[in-house]
């Protein structure tokens, strides 16, 4: 178990496309995010949820958190989880991959390199909601969070996201393929009914 390094569940999604809480749809005997949690709790011995309606994830018994910014979707989420972080090393996980394994997540935070960010390639994609993220680039993050407030109030478009995020700091990218029992399903993730479907049909 990694006492060092915190694990971060981000649920502050509007859920839009699936047209109710994808957290809390069941899987086999669970929820999903009961499935993330306990995943999490088996790996690290400090789990926080990032989520912005904490009155439905009590249950859980987890330290809880809303964005601190309103803009930026999962970037405000990151800000928020490394803000509320007490390590310096953390592991971001979103609530919409319940079939993530332990393998994967333990072989991305034993990943040796001194960039701040690792993330894997996994099927041609960039998984940026799987990652081992340092608190040191929570300035980067609050800086493009600003930038998109201002946007807000007719300042212009803004680039406040994940992306923009990882090519200002650097990122460590892993080959998903190199790691032992990978499989691709590990990293899918459901945003729609049909993607639900798949979900219950891989579990």
């Amino acid at each position: 178990m990694f006492r060092n390094t915190t694990g971060i569940i981000l649920s502050g999604g509007t859920s839009s496309r699936m047209g109710e809480n994808k957290a809390l749809l069941p899987l086999g005997n669970k929820r999903v995010i009961e499935h993330i949690t306990e995943l999490m709790q088996s790996i690290f011995s400090k789990v926080i949820l990032i989520t912005n309606t904490t009155a439905e994830y009590t249950f859980l018994g987890l330290p809880m958190f809303s964005d601190i910014y309103r803009v930026g979707g999962p970037l405000a989420g990151i800000h928020s989880g490394l803000e509320n972080s007490k390590t310096a090393d953390n592991f971001i996980l979103s609530c919409d991959m319940p079939l993530m394994e332990s393998g994967v997540i333990k072989s991305i935070v034993e990943f040796k390199t001194d960039k701040p960010i690792t993330v894997c390639r996994s099927e041609g994609h960039i998984q940026h909601l799987a990652g081992r993220y340092s608190k040191s680039i929570l300035d980067n993050t609050v800086k493009l969070l600003q930038v998109a407030e201002l946007s807000l109030h007719g300042k212009g478009k803004h680039n406040a996201n994940v992306h923009s995020l990882l090519h200002e700091v650097g990122f460590e990218i892993i080959a998903a393929e190199s790691i032992s029992g990978y499989h691709p399903e590990f990293f899918f993730n459901m945003n729609n009914k049909e993607d639900y479907k798949k979900m219950l049909s891989l579990f």
